[in-house]
């Protein structure tokens, strides 16, 4: 099968690769867990976050925003003492200030759905790019997420990880275009 670049030969990323990054994700607790997980590879590679994707769900919540409001001390010692996650103080952190901004968002626009995909106007952009080193790292639009995301009060949303967040919920079709999965993320509707 031909994939972009990026995938190494691990099975786990092979599956990622196939089955969900470019795919169009609108279920907001989902979208919540995308974004905090996006925010936890600053620094760091993907590959490492995807290996402990399942620590991080059991860890938060799986990312229930409801649950995650009431962390107090305690539960943050505990976090930074999780050796199944990154141990960093500013991202467990901005997790649980990302929950609220996430609630807040919910409560004006409905859904958070509705409010991350009016960015791409509610439909996937299809980009044809031939290499790997074509797909940008930020664009105009992850600026603007970016920018609109800080100033509600999220926290590790600068733009490359706004961009990188838009590739993996499908809002951006960044499959090469020899990639076999570049045809099938043509044609996925909402």
């Amino acid at each position: 099968m031909n994939r972009c670049g990026w995938v190494n030969q691990d099975p786990l990323y092979i599956d990622y690769h196939d089955h969900e990054w470019g795919v169009p994700v609108y279920e907001d607790r989902l979208l919540f867990e995308y974004l905090n997980l996006e925010g936890a590879q600053a620094g760091l590679s993907w590959y490492t976050i995807l290996k402990k994707r399942e620590n991080y769900r059991k860890a938060f919540d799986n990312f229930v925003a409801e649950k995650i409001i009431r962390y107090d001390e305690c539960k943050i010692e505990e976090l930074l003492h999780n050796e199944g996650i990154v141990r960093n103080k500013l991202k467990i952190n901005a997790v649980i200030t990302n929950a609220r901004a996430y609630l807040q968002v919910i409560e004006e626009y409905g859904s958070f759905q509705t409010y991350i995909w009016s960015f791409v106007g509610g439909k996937p952009i299809q980009n044809h790019f031939k290499e790997m080193k074509d797909v940008p790292a930020t664009t105009e639009i992850s600026d603007k997420l970016s920018k609109d995301l800080k100033k509600r009060g999220f926290k590790f949303v600068g733009s490359t990880i706004c961009y990188a967040f838009m590739q993996a919920v499908g809002m951006v079709n960044d499959h090469i275009i020899t990639c076999d999965c570049y045809q099938k993320a043509v044609h996925i509707k909402k």
